[in-house]
C-alpha cells in the first residue's frame, strides 16, 4: 500500500523512530507531518546510534525526507542536525522542507521557559523548546514561515512587528530581557543561505510520488494522547499527532491514506505532568525505567511508567482508524512474573467502562481495573518470529489483539533495527 501513516498510540516515546526506520527500507519517501524538535527519535543501526530531533527518520536510510507545513522548525537545531548527519556519512541532500512550515524564533523559546517557570506547580511540563508559542503565533497569524527567510525585506519586517509585542511581554510580564532587532535579523539572514537548498513544495512532491505509485511513509511526533484536540488536555502538545494530521500537515487529501500503523509499547510511559491511570506503584516503576532506558531523547527527563493501558489504546485505535499495531519493547517485560493489564476504568460513581472518558474530570479520577497475565521470565533474544516467542509472551500479544480487535503486525524485542518480529 503506497501511503502509510505511523502514529504513536500512547503518550509518545513508543519507538516510532525505530519502526519508521524499519519500514523506510521499503519506502521511497518519508514525511514528518507535525511537531518540532521537542520529539526525539533514537535509531540504532549496527553499532551506530542516531538521535534525531527535527529531520524525518527516513534520512538514515537515504530516502527522500520531507518536513511538512504542519511542522515548526528551529533553524539552528535543523541545520546543526544536518551537519552532524553529513559528518557521519549520511546524504542530507534528499531533505526537503515546506516553505509553509513555521519557524521557532528565539522569543518563542524564551516565552516557553518563562511561562513554565511562572506557572510553578501548575506547569504543563513542556520541553521548553518554544513549540507551543510558535504554534500559538501560527494560529494568531503572526508567525514567521520558512519561506520568509528567502526575502530579507519581508523577514526583517516580520521580526520587527513580532518584537514590538514580544519584548513587551518578556520585559514587563515575565521580567526577562528582550531581543535586539538587528541581532535577530542578522542571525536569520545567515540561516537563509543555508536553508535555501532544502526548501520546496512538499505537498506537490508527495502528490507526485503517490501518483507515480511510490511508497510514502508519514510519521508523526509525540502520540495520540498528546494530541491538541483529542489528547489529555491541557497536558498535550500544540499540534495534531493523530493520523488525520498527516493529511493537513502534508497537504494531501484524507482519501490518499491507505494504512494506519499504530505504535505502542508493551507497557506505557508518559513524560511531564498529567494523569496516568495505570502508573506502576512501588519498586517496579524504577525497574521498568531502568530496563527500558526510559529517559527522554531530547530532554533526558525520566519517563513515568505504567502497565499496559488497553482503555487508552482502544481510544487510540478509534481516533486514528488504526489498521494494525506495532508492539514495542516486549523484552522489557521479561523480568516480571506477573503482568497487570488495565482493561477497564473505574469511575467516581463506581461504574466501570472499557471506553476512554469523554470528560477530563472523569479521566483524572479514573482507577485501573486490572487483568493479570502470567509473565515469561526469560529472554526473547533467540526469537526470530512471533511463533518462536515463549508461550506466555505469545499469549500477551494475542490478548492485546483480541481486546482491541486489531492485528499486531510487528513486535519489538530489542533496541536494534533487526530486533523486530514480523
Amino acid at each position: 500500500m503506497p501511503a502509510t501513516v505511523v502514529v504513536g498510540a500512547q503518550w509518545g516515546d513508543e519507538g516510532k523512530g525505530k519502526i519508521v526506520d524499519l519500514l523506510a527500507q521499503d519506502s521511497d519517501v518519508v514525511c514528518r507531518y507535525q511537531g518540532g524538535p521537542n520529539a526525539g527519535h533514537t535509531i540504532i543501526v549496527g553499532d551506530q546510534t542516531y538521535k534525531i530531533r527535527q529531520t524525518p527518520s527516513g534520512i538514515i536510510s537515504g530516502k527522500v525526507s520531507i518536513i511538512g507545513a504542519g511542522c515548526v522548525v528551529d533553524p539552528e537545531v535543523f541545520l546543526g542536525e544536518l551537519d552532524d548527519l553529513a559528518a557521519r556519512g549520511i546524504d542530507v541532500s534528499k531533505v526537503v522542507v515546506s516553505g509553509n512550515a513555521h519557524l521557532i524564533m528565539p522569543w518563542h523559546i524564551a516565552i516557553d521557559q518563562a511561562s513554565e517557570h511562572r506557572l510553578g506547580k501548575l506547569q504543563i511540563g513542556t520541553t521548553r523548546r518554544g513549540i507551543g508559542p510558535a504554534y500559538a503565533d501560527k494560529a494568531s497569524r503572526l508567525g514567521i514561515r520558512v519561506q520568509d527567510v528567502l526575502d530579507p525585506k519581508i523577514l526583517r519586517q516580520k521580526i520587527e512587528v513580532a518584537l514590538e509585542e514580544k519584548n513587551v511581554w518578556l520585559e514587563r510580564v515575565y521580567e526577562v530581557e528582550g531581543f535586539d532587532l538587528e541581532e535577530i535579523a542578522h542571525r536569520y539572514e545567515g540561516y537563509a543561505q543555508k536553508l535555501r537548498p532544502y526548501i520546496g513544495d512538499t505537498s506537490l512532491l508527495v502528490d507526485l510520488a503517490l501518483r507515480e505509485g511510490k511508497d510514502v511513509l508519514f510519521e508523526g511526533a509525540q502520540g495520540t494522547l498528546l494530541d491538541l484536540d483529542h489528547g489529555t488536555y491541557p497536558f498535550v502538545t500544540s499540534s495534531n499527532p493523530i493520523a488525520s494530521g498527516a493529511s493537513t500537515g502534508m497537504g494531501i487529501g484524507p482519501t490518499r491514506i491507505d494504512r494506519v500503523l499504530g505504535v505502542a509499547k508493551a507497557y506505557v510511559t508518559r513524560v511531564g505532568e498529567g494523569p496516568l491511570p495505570s502508573e506502576i506503584q512501588g519498586d517496579d516503576q524504577q525497574r521498568v525505567q531502568e530496563l527500558g532506558g526510559e529517559f527522554g531523547t531530547v530532554t533526558g527527563r525520566i519517563r513515568r511508567c505504567g502497565w499496559l493501558d488497553l482503555v487508552a489504546l482502544r481510544y487510540a485505535v478509534r481516533v486514528n482508524g488504526i489498521t494494525s499495531l506495532a508492539l514495542t519493547k516486549l523484552d522489557v517485560l521479561s523480568n516480571f512474573a506477573e503482568l497487570p493489564v488495565c482493561v477497564r476504568y473505574k469511575l467516581r460513581d463506581g461504574s466501570e467502562t472499557p471506553h476512554f472518558p469523554a470528560h477530563q474530570s472523569d479521566f483524572h479520577h479514573a482507577e485501573p481495573v486490572w487483568e493479570v497475565l502470567p509473565g515469561w521470565e526469560c529472554t526473547l533474544d533467540d526469537a526470530t518470529n512471533r511463533s518462536e516467542l515463549p508461550d506466555a509472551a505469545k499469549a500477551y500479544v494475542e490478548f492485546v489483539e483480541r481486546e482491541l480487535e486489531v492485528p499486531v503486525e510487528l513486535v519489538g524485542v530489542g533496541a536494534a533495527r533487526t530486533s523486530v518480529l514480523v
